[in-house]
């Protein structure tokens, strides 16, 4: 079953569900802090489902390239996971994460809001306020996948535990987590540091992964970040190898990787074939108007982000 016939069986939607406004890919433009401080630099993108997030942050300083595994503490400040998400009308809260990091470094639920292609989420505490822009996406599939687990067929080993996939139009991401439970044992950067002759911790810290991919032109997904920089610009595995148990309500993936046939089980959070990634947003009349009648000026100099590639 290909990734479009999958995103054609019926799934149910639970009433705290993110609306259609907020489906898609979005990456921050800036987060401002309290003290007024301000990063834009830092690479943040988002994918959002019905009830089901992605998320990945990566500093300027870690780099992608010319990454050797001797080095990977390196990318020990790299965010990135996947989580449950609940909509409340005006507040998103996430939670149940499947992390590479292994504290929760962001704790606060986010008040949401958005006009044409920007989502303003401000913290309910006042300590910051992000700025996220919709990427441009043509329409398709909206689908989000709990993973249960992750094992080798061969030998009948597991080899991930939770995470998931989410695919929104042309950007995909997916996150295959830890068969060893490590979350509050610090900072990965820290446990890594302090741990250079553990070589079975250090395993475990760098067992997972959490990439996300771009379909630009072709119908193959590239990944353009990952925990593991070895796969950044290859195919992530997603638009086929799917099949659906309709007792269990189960689905199951088998992809080939390095070798090794895998299989992969996941439950259902979002099944949509196809959904429309507008950058614009609805207005009363009188609001269409006024821009209307003011356009010479306040459009003289405004550009729209395009809704399709």
């Amino acid at each position: 079953m290909t990734l479009q016939e999958l995103s054609q069986l019926a799934c149910s939607l639970s009433a705290e569900s993110a609306p259609d406004w907020l489906l898609g890919c979005f990456q921050r433009r800036s987060i401002t802090f309290y003290t007024g401080a301000c990063d834009t630099t830092t690479r943040v993108y988002w994918l959002q489902a019905r009830g089901l997030s992605a998320d990945f942050r990566v500093q300027p300083s870690e780099s992608h390239s010319d990454f050797a595994w001797s080095q990977k503490d390196q990318i020990g400040n790299f965010e990135g996971g996947i989580g449950r998400t609940a909509w409340s009308g005006h507040t998103m809260k996430w939670f149940g994460w499947t992390s590479f990091q292994l504290h929760d470094k962001w704790c606060e639920p986010g008040v949401l809001k958005r006009v044409g292609d920007c989502v303003i989420e401000f913290a309910p505490s006042g300590a910051y306020v992000e700025d996220w822009r919709l990427q441009p996406s043509r329409p398709g599939p909206v689908v989000a996948l709990r993973m249960v687990r992750e094992w080798d067929v061969k030998v009948r080993a597991a080899t991930h535990s939770g995470g998931g996939l989410i695919v929104c139009g042309d950007h995909a991401a997916l996150v295959r987590g830890r068969t060893r439970n490590l979350h509050g044992l610090g900072r990965l950067s820290d446990v890594a540091r302090d741990a250079p002759h553990d070589s079975e911790l250090r395993r475990d810290l760098f067992a997972f992964e959490a990439s996300y991919a771009i379909r630009e032109g072709s119908s193959d997904y590239k990944i353009l970040l990952s925990t593991n920089p070895s796969l950044i610009g290859k195919t992530l595995p997603v638009l086929d190898g799917f099949s659906y148990d309709v007792k269990t309500q189960l689905v199951t993936q088998r992809v080939r990787q390095g070798g090794t046939t895998l299989e992969r089980l996941f439950s259902i959070d979002t099944l949509e074939p196809e959904v429309s990634f507008s950058s614009a947003t609805s207005v009363n009349a009188e609001a269409e108007e006024w821009l209307h009648r003011e356009s010479d000026t306040l459009l003289a100099f405004a550009s729209t982000p395009s809704d399709s590639r």
